[in-house]
């Protein structure tokens, strides 16, 4: 197949990289920092520059944008893509993006999926790509009702062949709820857990937790923003639901309640066993 990757940041870097080193596809890619794409054909990761007079050459399309980007790129390009193509996003959340693409969808002759990976890293860019990123993680795919089965069995071939464990199958409205909390709120906390002034005095006092729990303050926040905004309903239930806990143990310590502040640690660990063995 051609495969048509539009975005080469972390996610789309590596989708061009996982098929280069996982296939015969051919790939073709375009980011508007033309050093992007030069540098993506100095390491083998494209055969070549995606443009509008090839696009309609591609089999699969796959749009690495933010959400607001993808929607307008869609739009400008809904004439060109080619008849039965396969056009996938991958932005971070998904109702905003499939409920104007699923239309022209069917409107222009092509299918949509949205689509998002379950992989990444603090970092971002092409620099940080790689084909190995997507190994063992589950590709979310939101397909419209009435998608054909032969469809869903392309982009799901497609996925296990560059290296993702398993493809899920979801609702837009099912993917944003759960993403607000398992990405979203966890962004946030990390954020806003990095602000305390013993931040900067943490050196020689720290140890895995403090790491584990700051990684993902080192974000993009130019993407987080328009991502939080777009799902806030979802996302400020998680974050009043996080603040009801927290005033939880406040209280206990404020009360010097130690049976009580045992209790609530005692259900925290017997909650994270619980999911923890659902997993297994």
């Amino acid at each position: 197949m051609t495969i048509g990757i539009v975005g080469l940041g972390l996610i789309g870097g590596s989708f061009a990289k996982a098929i280069k080193e996982n296939t015969d596809h051919k790939v073709l890619v375009f980011d508007k920092n033309n050093s992007v794409n030069l540098q993506a054909k100095l390491e083998g990761a494209c055969d070549g520059t995606l443009n509008s007079e090839n696009i309609g050459d591609c089999d699969i399309v796959l749009i690495s944008l933010y959400p607001k980007v993808t929607i307008d790129y869609i739009k400008e390009n809904a004439d060109l893509f080619k008849e039965n193509a396969l056009v996938i996003d991958a932005a971070g959340i998904k109702r905003n993006v499939c409920e104007t693409a699923a239309p022209l969808a069917r409107e222009k002759g092509f299918s949509f999926l949205g689509g998002h990976p379950m992989a990444g890293t603090q970092f971002s860019g092409f620099r940080y790509s790689r084909g190995s990123l997507f190994k063992n993680a589950p590709m979310l795919l939101i397909p419209q009702p009435d998608e054909s089965i032969k469809v869903l069995e392309k982009a799901k071939n497609f996925f296990t062949e560059i290296g993702f464990a398993s493809v899920v199958f979801t609702t837009a409205e099912e993917h944003d709820r759960r993403i607000a909390y398992t990405s979203q709120l966890a962004h946030i906390v990390s954020n806003a857990y990095v602000k305390s002034p013993a931040a900067s005095e943490h050196k020689g006092f720290s140890a895995g937790s403090y790491k584990d729990l700051t990684r993902v303050a080192r974000l993009n926040e130019e993407m987080w923003t328009e991502l939080f905004l777009e799902n806030r309903d979802n996302l400020i239930y998680e974050i009043e639901y996080l603040i009801k806990s927290l005033t939880e143990y406040k209280v206990t310590l404020e009360e010097n309640n130690g049976e009580a502040l045992k209790a609530l640690l005692k259900d925290g660990r017997e909650r994270k066993e619980r999911v923890e063995r659902g997993r297994e």
